[in-house]
């Protein structure tokens, strides 16, 4: 009798134990509490959250269960800039429109992970609409054959579809 209350009170320890460990995890990570109901290995096996709707598909780092809402998480290298840049905002809004069109609901806000501290973006009608002619403008160059506006960064460029007939 002893022997089984040892091992349930050790057992409930282990458990809290555990239970601490993966919150500091998930703190550490930048993640909201709730479950991990998506994660993407990188290995192109995880499912693409598409939109025929928006023709638009994309695998998010993480989506999280917060209550009833999913919130998804884009994890980027690097320090947090003093504002996101806007692409990095523009692709989490693409991911929070794909999880509008796939759960039925809108995401109250996403994250935008940085290695130095997260960054919470609100989804809101201002940031959909943004999305949203975004889409327009890049619909509209592929649409046309035309390049999209030169990007700022040589980076970027060396690495475009449209080099071969960019201007720049």
């Amino acid at each position: 009798m002893l022997f089984l209350l040892a091992l349930m009170l050790f057992s409930a320890l282990a458990g809290t134990v555990l239970w601490l460990w993966a919150r500091r995890l998930r703190q550490r990570a930048g993640l909201p509490a709730g479950g991990i109901r998506y994660a993407d290995a990188g290995d192109g096996r995880s499912p693409l959250l598409r939109s025929g709707r928006y023709a638009l598909q994309g695998r998010p780092d993480y989506v999280v269960q917060e209550g009833r809402h999913h919130i998804p998480v884009e994890v980027k290298s690097g320090n947090a800039p003093a504002v996101p840049y806007d692409s990095h905002r523009l692709q989490l809004a693409a991911y929070c429109l794909l999880i509008e069109e796939t759960a039925g609901q809108a995401p109250p806000y996403g994250i935008i992970r940085y290695d130095d501290r997260p960054i919470r973006v609100p989804y809101d009608d201002a940031l959909r609409r943004e999305l949203l002619e975004a889409l327009e403008t890049m619909r509209r160059h592929l649409l046309a054959g035309e390049p999209p506006p030169p990007s700022l960064s040589t980076t970027r460029c060396a690495h475009c579809g449209y080099a071969d007939i960019c201007a720049r």
